[in-house]
C-alpha cells in the first residue's frame, strides 16, 4: 500500500507506484482526503477526482478513499507492506508505524523521489504570478 495526497499527480508518482508494485504485491494506492492535501495547498482536484486518474494508471491494482487517516486506513486494511519514499526514513508518523508494527505490516522505502507536487505548484505559481505582474505593470505603462 501507497499512501499521499497525489495532488497534482506527477511522473514521480508514477515512478513511485512504479517501486511499490515492484516489491512483487497488488499494488493499493489510499489516496488521502481534500484536509490533507489542503495542510499543504488548496486542492487541485478533488480526492475522489485524485483517485479516479490513479486508478486509470496501468500499475495500480486497487484503489481506496481515505475516510480517516492513514493509520485507520492501515488498521482497515492491513496491507503485507507500506511502502513510502526514502525522504519518509526517520520520519514515519508515530501512529502508522505504531499500526504497523502491531499488525506486522512491513515498512519498506523506495528512492524514487524526483519531484514533489508541492515543488510542482511552486514553479507553476512563480511562473504564473512573474507573468501576471509583468501584465499588470504593462497595463499601467
Amino acid at each position: 500500500m501507497v499512501s499521499g495526497g497525489f495532488d497534482p499527480l506527477h511522473p514521480g508518482h508514477v515512478g513511485y507506484f512504479e517501486a511499490a508494485a515492484a516489491l512483487g504485491r497488488p499494488l493499493l494506492v489510499n489516496v488521502s482526503d481534500d484536509d490533507f492535501v489542503r495542510r499543504k495547498h488548496a486542492p487541485l482536484l478533488t480526492q475522489r477526482e485524485r483517485a479516479e486518474l490513479i486508478d486509470a494508471l496501468r500499475v495500480v491494482d486497487y484503489v481506496h478513499i481515505e475516510s480517516g487517516t492513514t493509520e485507520q486506513a492501515i488498521r482497515t486494511i492491513r496491507p503485507y507492506c507500506v511502502v513510502k519514499g526514502s525522504d519518509w526514513q526517520g520520519r514515519l508518523p508515530v501512529a502508522e508505524t505504531a499500526a504497523c508494527e502491531e499488525l506486522g505490516v512491513r515498512i519498506a522505502f523506495v528512492d524514487t523521489v524526483t519531484n514533489s507536487s508541492s515543488d510542482i505548484l511552486r514553479r507553476f505559481l512563480d511562473g504564473h504570478a512573474g507573468r501576471e505582474i509583468d501584465r499588470l505593470e504593462h497595463q499601467r505603462a
